[in-house]
C-alpha cells in the first residue's frame, strides 16, 4: 500500500477526520442510485439482453440515476457504444458512464467513447447533498498493470477544491481501487490520496467481475459481478446483477445486490 498505508496508520484517511469529529455537513439528504458495470456489448444479439437489464433497473423505486462503470462495449465498436447509449434510456433515469479498457479497443478515450458519451470521462454529479466523483482509470486498452493517467490526476487536483470536504462523497471508476483486488491500477493509491481530508464513504468499481469488499478507514471499496451476455465472472460465479445503493442524511451508505433475471 506504500504511502497510502502510512496515511491510514496515522488516521489521515478519507472520512477519518469527519468520523472523529462526528460533525457531518448537515446538508445531505437521502439518495438512491443504481451501480452497474461491464456490459460487454458485442453484437446485435446483445440488445435484448441489455434492454431487459435496463427495463429491470427502471423498476428501482426512487432511484435518481444509474452508473455504468466501463466496458460498455466488448471490443470498442462505435455501434456497441451507440447501442448502450440508446438502451440505457429505457432505465428512465440519468445514465452516468465511465470508460473501460474495452471501450478503447478501437479508438482512444477521446474517440468513439467521447463521441457517444461527451463530457463523461472525468466529472462530478451532485444529488441531495451527496457528491459523486467519476474518474477515468484507463490506460488505453490495457487490462492489467495499468497506470491511471496524469490527465485524470491533474483533473482531480483542480476539481477537489471545489467539493465540500464534509459532504458524503462516492468515487466511481472502472478499475478496482483496493490493492487486494486483481488488476488494481499500479498507482491507485495516488488517486485515493486525493480524497484525504474529504468524507469519502465508498468507491465502486468494475473490471474484476466478482464481488469484493475492502475497507480503508471509513470508506468501503467494492467491485461487483458483470452484467454481460458474452462474458463470465472472474470469481467463478455464474450469477449476474447490480447494486442498488441508499445514502442517508447522516452520510451512511448501504447497498443491496439485485440479481439480473436475464431475457
Amino acid at each position: 500500500m506504500g504511502r497510502l498505508a502510512g496515511l491510514l496508520a496515522i488516521g489521515a484517511w478519507p472520512g477519518a477526520a469527519l468520523a472523529a469529529s462526528k460533525k457531518p455537513s448537515g446538508k445531505a439528504g437521502s439518495v438512491r442510485f443504481v451501480v452497474t458495470n461491464d456490459y460487454h456489448h458485442e453484437e446485435p444479439d446483445c440488445d435484448p439482453w441489455l434492454a431487459a437489464l435496463f427495463d429491470q433497473v427502471a423498476q428501482t423505486e426512487g432511484a435518481a440515476f444509474c452508473f455504468g462503470l466501463g466496458d460498455l462495449a466488448n471490443t470498442g465498436k462505435r455501434d456497441s457504444l451507440l447501442s448502450v447509449a440508446r438502451l440505457a434510456k429505457r432505465a428512465g433515469m440519468p445514465f452516468y458512464p465511465s470508460p473501460g479498457n474495452h471501450d478503447l479497443d478501437l479508438s482512444p478515450v477521446g474517440g468513439f467513447y467521447a463521441e457517444v458519451f461527451p463530457g463523461r470521462r472525468n466529472y462530478i454529479v451532485t444529488e441531495q447533498g451527496w457528491q459523486f466523483v467519476v474518474v477515468d482509470t484507463t490506460e488505453g486498452d490495457k487490462w492489467k498493470d495499468v497506470t491511471i493517467s496524469s490527465d485524470t490526476l491533474s483533473w482531480l487536483d483542480k476539481t477537489m477544491p471545489t467539493l465540500d470536504p464534509a459532504a458524503p462523497t462516492v468515487l466511481a471508476t472502472h478499475f478496482p481501487l483496493a490493492a487486494q483486488v486483481r488488476m488494481c491500477p499500479l498507482n491507485a493509491e495516488s488517486l485515493l490520496a486525493k480524497f484525504v481530508g474529504y468524507n469519502l464513504v465508498g468507491t465502486f468499481g468494475g473490471h474484476f467481475h466478482g464481488q469484493t469488499e475492502n475497507r480503508r478507514g471509513q470508506a468501503t471499496l467494492v467491485t461487483n459481478v458483470c452484467v454481460a451476455r458474452v462474458r463470465g465472472n472472474h470469481d467463478g460465479t455464474e450469477f449476474k446483477g447490480y447494486w442498488v445503493c441508499d445514502g442517508s442524511p447522516d452520510g451512511t451508505l448501504t447497498r443491496t445486490f439485485v440479481p439480473f433475471t436475464g431475457v
